[in-house]
């Protein structure tokens, strides 16, 4: 593994940890010829994914993208940070095991919404938003409204 710091490709391992409930290896790396630290995430990959966006355009998939997007809808919300960790590796763990390389970028975002609902309203609200492109405030209220159920005659 190359060094961040000076790029020295001699690096060695001084600790191996599993991390994200067992699906991933943390490695604490040191250089020997800088003596930077870092750490490595080693996850099996089962396929290479392929995107489709709805312009038709192919993507390699890419797990930092999906995870960036979902940690900003997830900002400064109360869910432990482990916990999102997990829900990200059970989404690639369902992306590749659909038994196809190309993928929709809409089937990805369906299951990012239904991920996020399971754990946070308001996480789901904000990826739902650039999701589906809301372009006033209108479109919040008619989503949020889909998402409450109707009220009974003895509200």
């Amino acid at each position: 593994m190359r060094c961040p710091f000076c790029g020295n490709v001699d690096t060695q391992v001084k600790d191996s940890r599993p991390a994200e409930d067992h699906v991933a290896i943390r490695r604490r790396r040191f250089c020997p010829a800088c003596g930077g630290r870092f750490t490595t995430y080693e996850r099996v990959q089962l396929r290479d994914l392929v995107v489709i966006k709805s312009s038709g355009k192919r993507e390699d998939f890419d797990r930092d993208k999906l995870e960036r997007s979902i940690r900003i809808s997830m900002q400064k919300r109360p869910v432990d940070p482990e916990r999102i960790d997990q829900m990200i590796s059970g989404i690639v763990r369902r992306l590749e095991s659909m038994g196809e390389t190309d993928i929709q970028s809409t089937a990805i975002g369906e299951i990012v919404m239904e991920a996020l609902a399971r754990i946070d309203t308001v996480a789901y609200v904000r990826f739902a938003s650039v999701y589906k492109n809301f372009q006033a405030a209108d479109d919040f209220e008619d989503f949020v409204h889909e998402l409450r159920p109707p009220l009974g005659k003895d509200d």
